[in-house]
């Protein structure tokens, strides 16, 4: 009886034992398995940048503007027309400037008869002047007479330097009215492209105070930039930095710049306080626009020959920009604490930690259980 019941024992163990090993060995089996992505360390380029939203501008714009009173009466540009410098834009109705060159001219020819009826009658006083000089010599008229001719004759030439001076202001005058039937005349001060037009053929223009506008020209062949920029990150901004944007509707394209200038009043947004930061661009092809929205990077600085890691690798922290990564040797991961440097939205610096070639894990996927 003992002898079975040993057996027995014996029996129930290895049931056991052998249960637990199939146990462990379909556990094994069905186990996920862990893939990692990795990237292989290598030196390379770090750049820091300020990311910004900006708008686009023509670099030269202009307002051209009337400075006569008067109908729109020929338009001949439509918007987005590219015109030349000098080139007739308009003309206002010049019949109110032509009428005033044709009274003023009036009025000298009448002044120039009256200057030479004055110069002829100056002549015939200066003449009894001298006459009646040597009268009174002789004793032949009274003292009298002679002061009466010397006051004639000095008569007759106030009233030539009075005609003199209205021809003068007369002058003035046609000179203004013929500057302004020029003025009648809508010229490109520039070349460039319109692109709004704000008064229309038929429209009357009143220039009192200032010119009225007619329309807007752009020189579209360099464009501006200007970047709204926070205060926080305009500390870090001064003119000469390379910077780079992107539109939406071509994101991988580059359009490089240098900063110009960041203009020192501010803009509140929703009580955020933002700076622009402006820089030009080339624009041959005329594929950028006006008020075209940009994505623009502002380099602050930029590190060669570094070895940087993406900031996912990052693991715990374990001091002051020390940190602990994932290292992939023969399938099998190790830690290791590495020190870091600069940095920027993607990527770290090592400074200390790592090496060329080695493979950090950067995430992990589970790819399910063995088959």
């Amino acid at each position: 009886m003992k002898l079975k019941g040993k057996r027995r024992t014996v029996f129930i163990v290895l049931a056991v034992v052998i249960l637990l090993a199939v146990f462990w060995l379909w556990g094994k089996l069905n186990a996920p398995v862990v893939q990692y992505q990795t990237l292989i360390v290598r030196p390379g380029e770090l750049q820091q940048s300020v990311l910004a939203t900006g708008k686009l501008d023509a670099l030269r714009k202009v307002d051209v503007g009337a400075q006569v009173n008067g109908q729109l009466k020929t338009l001949l540009v439509n918007i987005g027309d590219k015109v030349k410098k000098d080139q007739l834009l308009g003309v206002i109705d010049p019949e109110q400037a032509e009428n005033q060159i044709k009274e003023v001219d009036a009025t000298l020819m009448e002044l120039r008869a009256q200057r030479r009826q004055a110069q002829a009658e100056l002549k015939l006083a200066q003449v009894t002047l001298a006459r009646q000089q040597q009268l009174v010599k002789r004793n032949l008229i009274s003292r009298q007479d002679l002061d009466t001719s010397a006051t004639d004759v000095a008569v007759k030439e106030a009233q030539i330097g009075t005609i003199d001076a209205q021809i003068k202001r007369n002058q003035a005058t046609l000179d203004t009215a013929k500057t302004n039937l020029d003025y009648t005349r809508i010229l490109a001060p520039m070349a460039g492209e319109v692109t709004q037009i704000t008064t229309l053929q038929g429209q009357t223009v009143i220039a009192v105070q200032q010119a009225p506008n007619i329309l807007t020209l752009a020189d579209m062949s360099t464009m501006l930039v200007k970047a709204q920029v926070s205060e926080a990150d305009v500390i870090h901004l001064k003119p000469g930095q390379k910077a780079w944007f992107t539109v939406l509707g071509d994101p991988g394209t580059h359009y490089e710049g240098e900063l110009k200038d960041i203009l020192p009043t501010p803009e509140k947004v929703n009580d955020a306080i933002f700076y622009y930061a402006r820089f030009e661009v080339p624009n041959p092809q005329g594929i950028l626009r006006l008020d075209m929205t940009a994505q623009v990077h502002i380099q602050l600085t930029g590190l060669k020959n570094v070895l940087t890691i993406p900031l996912a690798a990052l693991g715990d922290p374990v001091g002051d920009n020390r940190y602990k990564v994932k290292v992939l040797r023969n399938g099998e991961t190790r830690e290791r604490e590495v020190m870091l440097g600069a940095r920027n939205d993607t990527d770290v610096v090592v400074v200390k930690g790592l090496d060329a070639g080695e493979e950090v894990v950067i995430g992990e996927l589970n790819r399910g259980a063995a088959q």
